[in-house]
């Protein structure tokens, strides 16, 4: 997402959300968050068509940050506005959420592996023969009858 789009979404100034990522720049790795170039923005803009070229302090004269979606978690803990305090709870309650969702899962795995090796102790005989029945070596042995006095 761009910086003027982040802005709006965080109810802050463009200009101020600037100033917060320069101030923590150390905050905001490459794969966090990149200045787009010349090219990329007037690219950019050139998709929009409803934009105007001209027009004092309509449009930055700085390019555009261009943030990732851990770049977009890492600007709501260093905002101030009452919308960005609001994202950076919902983030930390989601990371806790997934946390004890992976917890749970590897908790629920480790019971399954354990049933099955109890399962497959119990019941060693019946799955050597099922395994043996259904082998392609396995022949079905003919059936002899014994006829009693003869």
């Amino acid at each position: 997402m761009l910086d003027f789009h982040l802005a709006e979404l965080y109810k802050t100034e463009p200009k101020r959300l600037k100033e917060a990522v320069r101030r923590n720049m150390d905050r905001f790795p490459h794969d966090f968050m990149f200045e787009l170039t010349r090219e990329e923005y007037n690219a950019l803009r050139s998709q929009f068509a409803s934009l105007e070229s001209q027009g004092r302090g309509k449009y930055s004269k700085y390019l555009p940050f261009a943030f990732t979606e851990q770049g977009v978690a890492m600007l709501a803990s260093i905002l101030n506005s009452p919308k960005a305090i609001q994202v950076n709870i919902a983030i930390v309650r989601a990371f806790v959420l997934l946390r004890q969702h992976l917890t749970d899962y590897k908790d629920l795995k480790e019971q399954i592996e354990l049933l099955e090796s109890e399962m497959n102790r119990k019941f060693k005989d019946i799955n050597e023969a099922l395994h043996y029945l259904l082998s392609p070596k396995a022949k079905p042995r003919p059936i002899e009858f014994k006829i009693k006095g003869k």
